[in-house]
C-alpha cells in the first residue's frame, strides 16, 4: 500500500508550478466574478497575470482579524463567499463571532491527506472528540475520515466516562481531537481500569502538540501526528512520519509574510502565515491567519515534495488559540464591560504540564469572592472556555497595551 495518498504529493517543482500557473489565475478570476469583496479589492488586477506565487505577493492581504467587522457590514460572510444558502451544506460559528461556510463537496476541508499521512486507512473506526456544537472542528475531521472510507464515532467533548466506555466497547483504531483531551480520556481510562489496546493512531489539532505529549502517547502504543488547520481554510499543513515540520497541503498556497504587511520574508524567518485556497465556495485570496510560522528548507524525507513549515509558532497579533478556540482582545473587553468594578484586565495564557490554561488578571478597588466568581462566569460565557480569575490592586498591571499575553512554552 502506498505511503502517499496520491501522485500530487510527490510532484516535481516544475510540475507543481505548471499546474499553479493554470489554476491560480482561474481562482483569482472566479473570486473577482463571484464575491463582492474580491470584486472590489481586486478590481484593477488582471487575473491572468497572477500565475505564480511571486505574482500573488502583489495582491492585498485580508486578515482573519478583519472578519468580525467585515461580516457585520456584509452578512453573513463579509462578501467573501461565492456560494449562498442552498448551495452550502452547513454554516458554523466560531468565537468573535465569525461565521464559516461549508460547501457540499466531498472532503470539503481537505482532511483526508493529513489523516492518510497519520496512518488512517479505509475500514478504520475513528473516535472524533472535536466539538460538534456550532464550530466546524468535528465536521472538518469527519469529512476527511469518511472520504478515506473510515467510520466515525461522533463523541464530541465532555462526558469522559461515557466516551471511555464507548471506546472500550467499539475498539476504535484512531482518535481525532485535541491532544489534551486525548490525555484526559487516557487518564480516565486508567482511573477506571479500562484497557484501550485497539487505539494505535491519532491526528490531533487545535493546540500545540508538544514532544512530551507525543512521547507519552508513543509509550502507550499510540502514534500521534498533528495537522494545522483553521475554520476558514480547513487543513493547511500536516505532519508525516518524517516528523520534520509540516508539509503544506496540495489544495492551498502558503506564504510567510512580515507581520502587519503582505511582504514575504526570507526562508527560515518567522512571519505570518498567509494562505490562498482553491476552494470555489469560499475562495480566500491571501488570507492572513494571524499565526506565526517559518519555511523549512528542502523537501521532507518522507518523499512529499511540497513546501514545509515549522508548524504553529504563536500569534502575529494578540488574538490567540486556546484549546482549539480563538480568543480575541474584543472578548476580554466584553468581560470588562460587564463588570464596572474592573479598571483594567490582562488575560495570561500558560501551558503547565502541556495543557493550556487561562488566567484573567483584573485590577479592582474592592476584591471579593463573589466578584471573582461572577467574572469567571462571564469569561466562560463569552469565550466558551474556563479561566482562573485573579483580582489585583489598581495600577499593578503593566501599562503596555497588552490585553492577551501568551506565556506558553513550546520547547
Amino acid at each position: 500500500m502506498s505511503k502517499h495518498l496520491d501522485a500530487l504529493e510527490t510532484r516535481s517543482a516544475d510540475e507543481r508550478n505548471s499546474a499553479l500557473a493554470t489554476r491560480l489565475p482561474q481562482q483569482i478570476a472566479h473570486a473577482k466574478a463571484n464575491t463582492a469583496y474580491f470584486a472590489e479589492s481586486l478590481m484593477h488586477i488582471d487575473a491572468a497575470s497572477i500565475n505564480s506565487v511571486e505574482a500573488l505577493a502583489a495582491l492585498p492581504v485580508v486578515r482573519k482579524s478583519d472578519l468580525i467587522e467585515l461580516q457585520k457590514t456584509r452578512r453573513p460572510f463579509g462578501g467573501l463567499a461565492a456560494s449562498g444558502w442552498g448551495q452550502l451544506g452547513r454554516v458554523f460559528s466560531s468565537p468573535g463571532p465569525i461565521y464559516e461556510p461549508e460547501g457540499r463537496s466531498a472532503d470539503y476541508w481537505r482532511t483526508a491527506r493529513a489523516l492518510y499521512a497519520a496512518g488512517f486507512r479505509a475500514g478504520d473506526l475513528v473516535h472524533n472528540s472535536f466539538s460538534y456544537h456550532m464550530t466546524p472542528g468535528a465536521w472538518i475531521l469527519e469529512a476527511g475520515a469518511q472520504a478515506l472510507g473510515c467510520t466515525v464515532f461522533p463523541a464530541g467533548v465532555g462526558q469522559t466516562e461515557q466516551q471511555v466506555a464507548a471506546m472500550a466497547d467499539l475498539q476504535p483504531n484512531g482518535y481525532v481531537g485535541t491532544p489534551s483531551f486525548l490525555r484526559i480520556l487516557l487518564e480516565k481510562a486508567d482511573e477506571l481500569g479500562v484497557k484501550l489496546p485497539s487505539l494505535t493512531k491519532a491526528l490531533v489539532s487545535g493546540e500545540a502538540f508538544l514532544p512530551p505529549v507525543r512521547d507519552a502517547l508513543l509509550a502507550r502504543g499510540i502514534a500521534g501526528y498533528q495537522a494545522y488547520a483553521t475554520a476558514e481554510l480547513g487543513v493547511i499543513a500536516y505532519e508525516t512520519e518524517a516528523r520534520q515540520g509540516l508539509v503544506v497541503d496540495e489544495g492551498v498556497i502558503v506564504e510567510i509574510v512580515r507581520p502587519g504587511t503582505g511582504d514575504p520574508v526570507a526562508e527560515g524567518e518567522v512571519g505570518e502565515v498567509v494562505v490562498t485556497t482553491f476552494n470555489s465556495d469560499y475562495p480566500l485570496i491571501r488570507f492572513g491567519t494571524g499565526d506565526l510560522s517559518a519555511v523549512l528548507a528542502g523537501a521532507s524525507p518522507c518523499g512529499r515534495t511540497n513546501m514545509r513549515i515549522k508548524g504553529w509558532m504563536g500569534r502575529a497579533d494578540q488574538t490567540t488559540k486556546i484549546k482549539g478556540m480563538f480568543v480575541h482582545p474584543e472578548q476580554v473587553a466584553a468581560v470588562v464591560k460587564r463588570h464596572p468594578e474592573i479598571a483594567r484586565a490582562r488575560l495570561v495564557v500558560t501551558n503547565p504540564d502541556s495543557t493550556d490554561q487561562m488566567t484573567l488578571n483584573c485590577e479592582v478597588a474592592a476584591p471579593g469572592a463573589d466578584l471573582e466568581k461572577a467574572i469567571a462566569e462571564s469569561v466562560r460565557d463569552i469565550t466558551k472556555l474556563r479561566a482562573e480569575v485573579k483580582l489585583v490592586a489598581a495600577g499593578s498591571l503593566a501599562n503596555d497595551g497588552k490585553v492577551i499575553e501568551d506565556e506558553r512554552k513550546y520547547d
